[in-house]
């Protein structure tokens, strides 16, 4: 492995963040693939060459998701995000806000009073 690729020492990350960042470094170069793959075919006039373009483009999506999945396997808060937000239907930044108690995707609601749940900062006068 490339260690220039990796922000620090090798030697003390261990096998799996290493083998994590494999994974997400080649979904990085799959994805960038396709996206070359993508605007060549857009590109070509040539419908013979378009068509081989447009599978090899193909080929890296399924090389990228199979990457992908290795990560959800081995990467138990990649497995929640995925699970929460793959595969849903209506927009996704709603998914996020009925998670976190907001409402149309404003801001979280509060109690009516105004409050933010902290009770009072006023300091108490006891004798």
């Amino acid at each position: 492995m490339a260690s220039e690729t990796l922000h620090e020492d090798p030697d003390k990350l261990g096998a799996e963040v290493i083998d994590r960042h494999r994974a997400i470094a080649s979904i990085m170069e799959e994805l960038e693939a396709v996206d070359w793959y993508d605007q060549r075919a857009k590109a070509t006039s040539n419908s013979e060459l378009r068509s081989i373009l447009e599978h090899n483009r193909d080929e890296e999506k399924e090389h990228a998701a199979m990457t992908l999945e290795w990560l959800r396997r081995n990467d138990p808060k990649m497995d929640e995000h995925l699970r929460t937000f793959l595969f849903k239907d209506g927009p996704v930044t709603q998914i996020e806000a009925s998670m976190m108690g907001k409402e149309d995707g404003g801001e979280a609601k509060q109690d009516s009073d105004g409050s933010l749940g902290i009770g009072s900062l006023r300091q108490v006068n006891k004798k």
